[in-house]
């Protein structure tokens, strides 16, 4: 606050005023001295004339006021009203909405606003999606559909930077709906006086503040779907959960229980989706007593909730991606592949390719058998009698098995980035190092770092250390040390056993409850081939141990991160003994155990095209950005590429859009859509190569719920509102002091002001206090009989 200063007229005078001070304070003390008066009434009359002694001398030093106040009409004030559908609603003891008594309180001939007017340039605004000048009040109607509070107070900035503005008076809920208010910025703004809007007691309500999907490569429950719950005035009523597909089908009902006061309550659904791609599923909630009306999904105006608008929500499952092609490589046919193989058959995500390698290959020598012939008699009888194109003996046998076409590795393994980039995944098994050339270990390393993909090596006769894997590339990224060797295995009998990171992965346990997981390790056979290592790499975590009889463990499952891809390693030889107990429930745990291993393997590998569609935080009217990010066949940023973008709205129109590149990101394309009608959206992205070639396709999709991000919350936030005060300079005003709020604003800090002095020493009241304590001081010493 801006106070009013005392300042001396005639500072030169206070000498001289000090001087005749001084003597009169001394005739005073030999005057009343002599005095045999009782000596309270020789005080009392000393006092008198003194301070009418003092108070002409200080007449001499001419003492003034000095301030400033505001210019009438210099200075800008804001008032900045929400008028957005949260307003619409009543508090529980009102028979007003919020906007009703918020239009009362904002009425033109209110004593606060004429005297607001007297003083500032007053410049109203209302904001909901937008920010929009208003003469007065009254047109409000309470029906925007979001409440843009941060990118209201951002255009107010930028209009009014410069400008001489007092500060801004802000009527709302503080329930904004465009970004957290801890990214708001009240830079360029004046102080703000936030005046909260409605009660914290709003009326019987239930809305879903919050869904979110998570995703796991846990079979059983894939889809994982939490719901957050807010209740209001249910006086102690259930609340009946529901989870929707897409088509309004209920797949799963739950009831909880909510108290009398206001409860936050947390569900979770666990859903398996019967389609890849992009899907949606919606959570509604509402009070048991209601449930007739809601299941009708006829007229809900009926209904006793404050609001109906945020009964439901709905949130995104984005299963695309697949199929996700997996290379086996092994170095001699085995059980394992049988089973591997077998797990995911009908796995429409997962494409298993097998490359097997019946017969290593032969010294090269000058050998003919006794047809004559220089191939390997292997092949004999396959019609390949060529022998420019028939294996030969110093090549290795390979089978070829799930390939797309008779040319797919037909080489044996692959040798070109192009080629071996199309997978997504690498399982080696059983396969020394000197099966692949220095420039295929490097490129496998290339395909996990660069590309992305997955590595997975099984345990056995001729892998890790004894397939002499240390100081190769492959070696470099195994999540294991195969440099020396280790003590040298006995014949022993390893049960598995999970580790506490184990536990904590969906993907390594088979069965849905603790309890059932250990007696699932526990039926599982006892497994005689481990490929035993020195120690783990920093960074690698171990998922699960193999025990012996005597307690001692070895790992048995380690896992870690190198570059952009995964890498694991899975010691145990003989898995598929679990699948040769003969029951049928334990072979179909061990298939699943395979594809959850595959999934996770390949969970998080790039594709061609790369699309995030996300809602723009600095964008007030919640538009969607497009990022769509293509590569080449080597997964390199692809220049010059044409992005198609087609979009389905929920009315079932599609539009076309088109992405254009963005300077921020090389190989980044981006195009905006705005929503314009609530619902789930999907689109379908497509991106062709400069010389015409088609390099992909991606669906995405997102939702548009303005009215149920709106009425999430239905308390004022006072904590915005608080903080938004304090950043600014400005401070919380109760509606019911506005008179004296704006009676005060001229004393705060004003841009614009004009000084004012007015003279102490030059006003009658100064010579009327004089003449009392004169006239009081004789009368006194007359009563008494002082001389």
């Amino acid at each position: 606050m801006i106070l009013a200063e005392l300042v001396w007229g005639a500072p030169g005078w206070w000498p001289a005023t000090v001087a005749l001070g001084g003597l009169a304070a001394a005739a005073l003390l030999v005057s009343y001295l002599r005095s045999r008066s009782n000596s309270i009434v020789r005080a009392c009359a000393g006092t008198l004339k003194a301070a009418a002694v003092v108070a002409l001398l200080l007449c001499l030093l001419e003492p003034l006021f000095s301030g400033s106040r505001p210019r009438p009409g210099a200075n800008l004030f804001l008032m900045l009203v929400d008028d957005s559908q949260s307003l619409s609603v009543k508090d529980q003891s009102s028979s007003q909405s919020r906007g009703e008594e918020l239009k009362r309180l904002l009425a033109a001939e209110s004593a606060w606003q004429t005297q607001l007017g007297q003083d500032f340039d007053v410049r109203r605004y209302s904001f909901g999606n937008r920010l929009d000048a208003v003469s007065e009040f009254d047109g409000l109607e309470f029906n925007k559909p979001r409440t843009a509070l941060r990118a209201s107070l951002e255009a107010l900035a930028q209009r009014f930077r410069d400008r001489p503005v007092a500060g801004i008076m802000l009527f709302t809920d503080g329930n904004l709906t465009d970004g957290d208010d801890s990214e708001m910025s009240v830079e360029g703004l004046p102080p703000i006086y936030p005046i909260a809007v409605g009660q914290s007691t709003p009326a019987r309500d239930v809305s879903v503040t919050r869904l979110q999907a998570n995703q796991s490569n846990f079979e059983s429950a894939p889809v994982t779907v939490q719901a957050d719950i807010r209740t209001h005035g249910l006086d102690g009523e259930d609340v009946v959960v529901e989870l929707l597909d897409a088509s309004g089908e209920v797949l799963e009902r739950q009831i909880a229980s909510s108290s009398n006061a206001s409860k936050m309550l947390s569900l979770r659904f666990q859903v398996q989706p019967q389609h890849s791609g992009v899907g949606f599923y919606a959570v509604r909630a509402f009070a048991q007593d209601e449930a007739k009306l809601f299941d009708a999904q006829g007229d809900l105006s009926s209904s006793r909730e404050a609001t109906v608008a945020n009964n439901s929500r709905m949130v995104l499952v984005d299963r695309g991606g697949g199929p996700y092609r997996v290379l086996y490589v092994a170095g001699r046919p085995n059980w394992e592949f049988k089973f591997l193989r077998r797990s995911v058959h009908e796995d429409r995500e997962v494409e298993l390719v097998g490359l097997v390698r019946i017969a290593k290959r032969e010294p090269r020598m000058e050998f003919r058998s006794r047809r004559g012939e220089s191939t390997n008699p292997l092949f004999r009888g396959f019609g390949n009698s060529d022998d420019e194109t028939a294996e030969q003996y110093d090549q290795p046998v390979l089978l070829r098995l799930g390939t797309r076409d008779e040319h797919e590795l037909t080489a044996g393994f692959p040798t070109a980035a192009e080629e071996l980039y199309g997978y997504d995944a690498l399982i080696l098994d059983d396969l020394e190092s000197a099966y692949f050339t220095q420039d295929q270990m490097s490129l496998i390393q290339q395909f996990v770092s660069r590309r992305g993909g997955g590595l997975l090596m099984l345990g056995g006769e001729e892998s890790f250390h004894n397939g002499k894997y240390h100081r190769t590339p492959v070696g470099e990224m195994l999540p294991v040390y195969v440099d020396r060797e280790p003590k040298p295995p006995q014949k022993l009998a390893y049960r598995i056993a999970l580790t506490a990171e184990g536990w904590l992965q969906p993907w390594v346990r088979v069965r849905s409850t603790e309890e059932g997981e250990r007696q699932r390790l526990k039926a599982m056979p006892a497994f005689e081939s481990l490929s035993r290592v020195a120690g783990m790499k920093p960074g690698a975590t171990i998922l699960a141990h193999a025990l012996t009889a005597d307690g001692e463990r070895f790992p048995a499952l380690v896992t870690q991160r190198f570059g952009k891809g995964r890498v694991s390693a899975l010691l145990v030889g003989d898995f598929w003994r679990w699948a040769m107990q003969r029951e049928d429930s334990q072979e179909s745990e061990m298939e699943q155990a395979w594809r959850q291993k595959l999934r996770w393997l390949v969970a998080d590998v790039p594709r061609r095209i790369q699309v995030d569609a996300r809602r723009r935080p600095d964008d007030p009217t919640q538009a969607i950005q497009i990022d769509v990010r293509p590569r080449d066949e080597l997964y390199e940023p692809l220049d010059n590429a044409r992005v198609n973008v087609s979009v389905k709205t929920p009315a079932g129109r599609t539009l076309e859009l088109q992405a254009t590149a963005s300077d921020d990101e090389l190989g980044l394309y981006r195009t905006t859509y705005l929503p314009r009608e609530p619902g789930a959206y999907r689109a379908t992205v497509r991106a062709v190569a400069l010389d015409g070639s088609e390099v992909g396709e991606r669906e995405t999709g997102w939702t548009s719920e303005p009215a149920t991000d709106e009425f999430r919350d239905l308390e004022p936030n006072h904590a915005v509102l608080q903080r938004l005060a304090n950043r600014s300079g400005g401070e919380v005003v109760d509606a019911s002091a506005l008179d004296a709020f704006v009676a005060d604003l001229p004393n705060r800090r004003i841009p614009i002001t004009d000084p004012w002095v007015y003279p102490l020493w030059h006003q009658w009241s100064v010579f009327i206090f004089a003449v009392v304590c004169l006239t009081g001081e004789w009368g006194l010493r007359r009563w008494k009989g002082m001389p």
